[in-house]
């Protein structure tokens, strides 16, 4: 059971939660408030990991819990964006096919007792998304749409080629032989 409740774990838990709150500020149409909660999330991102190496006490449900928050996050942001028209269609929509696709890849691998660590390139493109996605979201609400809206684009556009960049490595790694 120490292996299971851990500081870091309960940070990740805490991102995880924070989803159910994202949802009910957008259904509040509280879309500013909802922005500010993703640059909190993706802000605190690398928390966990931090804590759990400082600690020592990185654990297997740790390696699911961090990129799990950030998924659901990121695809929450996503879909909302879409129902609440502040993503670009463009944008988003790959975006959606590529958290499922790689949602997909994950449960197959772990299915087959594989498991694919996170790559540094993923967690840049994962950065630039937690940055342009809560960005759009500023604009769409008025603020400062001068400048919020170039780095929503910049960092839209180049996230999403290193998403899916990052999505056919990892594909090729789940579907490599086992060594």
């Amino acid at each position: 059971m120490s292996q299971l409740v851990t500081v870091p774990n309960l940070f990740s838990l805490i991102r995880v939660a924070a989803v159910a709150v994202f949802w009910w500020l957008m259904a509040s149409e509280r879309t500013v408030a909802a922005a500010w909660l993703v640059v909190t999330v993706a802000g605190t991102d690398w928390v966990d990991g931090y804590l759990a190496r400082r600690l020592g006490q990185v654990t297997e449900l740790g390696k699911l819990l961090d990129p799990l928050a950030d998924r659901l996050m990121i695809a929450s942001a996503v879909v909302a964006g879409i129902w609440a028209d502040v993503l670009p269609g463009w944008i988003a929509w790959p975006l959606l096919v590529r958290e499922a696709l790689v949602t997909a890849g994950a449960l197959y691998g772990w299915s087959r007792g594989r498991r694919v660590d996170v790559l540094p390139l993923g967690k840049t493109a994962t950065f630039l998304l937690y940055g342009s996605v809560p960005a759009f979201y500023l604009v769409e609400g008025d603020v400062l749409p001068w400048l919020f809206g170039p780095p929503a684009w910049i960092a839209g556009v180049v996230g999403l080629v290193l998403y899916w960049w990052v999505a056919v490595a990892y594909g090729r790694e789940i579907v490599a032989p086992t060594r």
